[in-house]
């Protein structure tokens, strides 16, 4: 991440770098990858058959992956550079790597809470996030954060039973547009030409916003595309997700479906019977011990993705335990966790507690109605409210008020420090 950091910033400015190209409606694209970097990604239709067009270029590799990632990256550079103006505004004395920390800081913030207060719910439902994670008591030094081998390798993975087969872009009334009809996912693939020449990020983000995730049906988990087309840079054949997925398992090591359940606290399963009380689809429990033969041989992506689903959750009670564990020990376990007294001052806590998703898409699209929660699919226009009508951070509570040569060192978000835009009297981390 470190050598590319010259590559996605605008050093001079506090800035990330946009694309110089293409704009959408006046709004930022990523810049594309520099003109020394392999071109990897498809190009569009008119351009020559053994051509490849240059990818978007991000912090992440699979920025260009599908159009819904790409317009996600997308949001969040339009929303860091919105915040680094605004604070340069408010602080004109401030360098650009202050500019550029501050921003940085502020946007981590609202990933934390729009990750925890918003999305881990939905995912858990509200049962299993009261058991798993609970209301947050404070810094604790003993908790260690590390991502977890089950967590990164198969619990959090669930999301890929989620993938649509289809990208749906919606008209500025959140109907299909008559000019973008729905586009399988293997025709979207790596094409960033899909979001630049085909209508910019409006009509994705209304489709995500109006339109459903997959139904994670037993009996069908992983939509065909990421099965039987996926497509990866630099590999000459399509690949299946799935099946990587049950052998990236394997490769770290990750012990079985009940020794997972054993850890979670949920009982061990050794019989079809048994297996049928965590899956109710009996024709999903013949074939896992059809391959299997028993519950301890089968693997903990696919045993946890098959379980039976919890109530307003999009995961079973296996996923939900890891999933939330590994949530409180990312948030108890920071020390820069946004609601830890030392790392804002009061104000900014309560001025970031006020921000949301949906006011990042009103601040960074050209929607001008949203869904209160945008983790539920709204059916326009009657779950959906007026941007105006949505609240967000007033960055007043950034102003510096003190004079220059006052201001005190504090650990940045990162590898680089900056200054603190605390007020006087408030407490800095220690240097």
């Amino acid at each position: 991440m470190l050598a590319l950091l010259p590559l996605i910033r605008r050093l001079t400015a506090g800035l990330l770098r946009v694309n110089l190209r293409h704009h959408d409606a006046g709004r930022a694209y990523m810049p594309f990858t520099p003109p020394r970097t392999p071109a990897a990604c498809v190009p569009a239709p008119g351009a020559p058959r053994a051509a490849r067009a240059p990818c978007f270029l991000a912090g992440d590799g699979r920025a260009s992956e599908v159009p819904a990632l790409a317009a996600v990256h997308t949001l969040w550079l339009r929303e860091h550079n919105r915040l680094a103006a605004e604070l340069k505004a408010l602080n004109a004395h401030w360098s650009a790597d202050t500019v550029y920390q501050e921003a940085r800081k502020v946007v981590g913030a609202l990933h934390q809470i729009i990750t925890l207060r918003d999305y881990v719910p939905r995912i858990l439902g509200p049962e299993a996030f009261r058991q798993h994670i609970g209301p947050y008591e404070g810094y604790d030094p003993t908790v260690n954060p590390t991502v977890s081998n089950v967590f990164s390798t198969a619990a959090f993975r669930f999301g890929h039973a989620t993938v649509h087969p289809l990208v749906r872009r919606l008209d500025i009334g959140f109907q299909e547009h008559a000019d973008l009809p729905r586009l399988p996912l293997r025709d979207a693939f790596f094409r960033p030409w899909r979001l630049i020449q085909e209508g910019g990020l409006d009509p994705v983000v209304r489709g995500l916003l109006a339109r459903p995730a997959k139904l994670q049906a037993q009996h069908q988990l992983v939509n065909e595309d990421l099965t039987e087309r996926l497509f990866v840079l630099a590999q000459p054949d399509a690949l299946d997700l799935a099946s990587l997925n049950l052998q990236r398992g394997r490769d770290h090591g990750l012990p079985g479906y009940n020794r997972w359940r054993e850890f979670c606290g949920l009982p061990r399963l050794e019989t079809a019977a048994d297996l049928s009380r965590a899956i109710a689809n009996r024709s999903v429990v013949d074939k896992l011990m059809d391959l299997y033969k028993h519950p301890d041989n089968i693997d903990v992506w696919l045993g946890g993705l098959a379980e039976d689903i919890l109530p307003r959750a999009r995961t079973g009670p296996l996923f939900a335990c890891i999933i939330g564990r590994q949530m409180r020990a990312l948030r108890d376990g920071d020390r820069f966790w946004w609601e830890n007294s030392a790392v804002f001052t009061e104000a900014q806590r309560w001025e970031l507690g006020k921000h949301s998703l949906p006011r990042v898409l009103c601040d960074n699209t050209g929607l001008t109605s949203v869904p209160v929660d945008a983790f539920r699919t709204g059916t326009f226009p009657q779950d959906f409210v007026p941007c105006s009508s949505i609240p967000g951070l007033d960055l007043e509570a950034w102003r510096e008020t003190f004079p220059q040569g006052d201001a005190r060192p504090f650990i940045a978000m990162g590898p680089a420090a900056a200054r603190s835009c605390n007020h006087p009297g408030e407490e800095s981390w220690p240097a």
